[in-house]
């Protein structure tokens, strides 16, 4: 829960502050009670470029850590996704993309539960295992096409 409420505060200083907030970890970790390793996780986890964020880190005599909102249209962030799926993607990597996708209101559930399903070792179970990468990716980019208006 102390991420979640970490990940709401940047949100909502990203929102005061026009999308483009530079932050001290010290100095949120001492007014949030935490160490200064939770906000990095949060902001490594969370503010990711798939999401939106461009993170830049400044260190150094009073460094701190940039956060800027890109405001990016649907296709552009969809084609993000698109290009970061690349010709092979692991199980593991297409259902942290996907549960981001989902997370980002581009899938609802049952569109989130369908492509779960196709994009799951089971269904590609048949498949011998140097192929499976490279047709997950495969299905997975058709998925993130059908996505785009």
């Amino acid at each position: 829960m102390l991420a979640d409420d970490i990940a709401r505060m940047i949100e909502t200083m990203l929102d005061e502050s026009g999308g483009r907030l530079d932050l001290q970890r010290n100095d949120m970790a001492a007014r949030l009670g935490c160490v200064p390793s939770q906000i990095s996780y949060v902001i490594s986890s969370r503010f990711t470029p798939q999401r939106g964020y461009i993170i830049e880190s400044h260190r150094g005599g009073g460094g701190y850590i940039r956060i800027i909102r890109k405001q990016m249209s649907r296709n552009d962030y969809l084609m993000h996704f698109f290009c970061a799926v690349g010709d092979s993607i692991d199980e593991a990597a297409a259902m942290a993309c996907l549960n981001n996708l989902a997370g980002s209101g581009f899938l609802g559930k049952e569109g989130y539960a369908v492509a779960r399903a196709a994009l799951s070792g089971s269904a590609l179970q048949d498949l011998p295992p140097d192929m499976k990468n490279t047709v997950r990716a495969q299905i997975f980019r058709h998925i993130i096409m059908g996505l785009m208006s």
